[in-house]
């Protein structure tokens, strides 16, 4: 119990070298380019969900927004690789730095924005002043609106971070739990790792939910702004 409990949030180090970068281009390694006439039942699986969740993502857009698919589902496929590949025993999650996040999210909502700005410059001045503002209020509430749309990046960030953060977080503290409970009640230790097993079973769930929320909220962005 004397371990770190933030110990698996460090960046991993080789050399004095951080490896980061080599541990965020791994999970490419587990979407191979088909080459062959018929494909394998994994490849299979990978385009069925990647077409599945193309269609979620773009019905509701327009042309215009539809030419940012590739970058959605590729954004979805990197959050839901990375995520669970941080499930692995001793792995890093890249996801549990808000650093890394914060890289993602501020870029596309900046995209999202700028692209609004181009294409409905009045629509999106619109969106900070509601109609029928009383004009007492008009300067107060420019200023929320705005604060409001500052905030959009941040949230995205940190609701990914907390969520993976939170969730290893409880599978260490449980683990740890279960190894001291095996030493004085068995019977104890069995029902914490009862606990952990459906705890990990949600995990995945978890890394694959939060992939999709994150990337549902950036096409949500996209969708108000074209």
């Amino acid at each position: 119990m004397n371990e770190n409990l933030f110990a698996p949030f460090m960046i991993p180090m080789m050399l004095g070298i951080p490896i980061t970068t080599l541990i965020i281009i791994l999970p490419s390694i587990l979407f191979p380019t088909p080459n062959r006439l018929i494909n394998n039942r994994t490849i299979s699986i990978q385009q069925w969900l990647t077409k599945l969740t193309s269609k979620q993502l773009m019905n509701v857009h327009s042309p215009k927004g539809q030419t940012w698919s590739l970058m959605l589902i590729s954004l979805f496929l990197f959050i839901a690789s990375t995520n669970l590949l941080g499930m692995l025993p001793h792995s890093f999650t890249p996801t549990t730095q808000l650093s890394m996040n914060m890289g993602m999210a501020i870029p596309l909502w900046a995209g999202t924005v700028a692209t609004g700005f181009r294409n409905k410059t009045k629509m999106s001045l619109a969106h900070l002043l509601p109609q029928g503002t009383p004009t007492f209020l008009i300067p107060m509430l420019v200023i929320i609106e705005t604060i409001s749309l500052f905030i959009q990046p941040v949230a995205l960030a940190v609701r990914l971070t907390a969520n993976i953060t939170a969730g290893h977080l409880l599978m260490h503290l449980i683990g740890e739990t279960t190894l001291v409970l095996m030493n004085t009640s068995l019977f104890t230790a069995l029902i914490t790792f009862t606990i952990l097993a459906l705890l990990t079973i949600l995990e995945f769930a978890v890394a694959l939910i939060q992939a999709y929320v994150f990337t549902l909220l950036v096409s949500l962005y996209l969708h108000d702004n074209t």
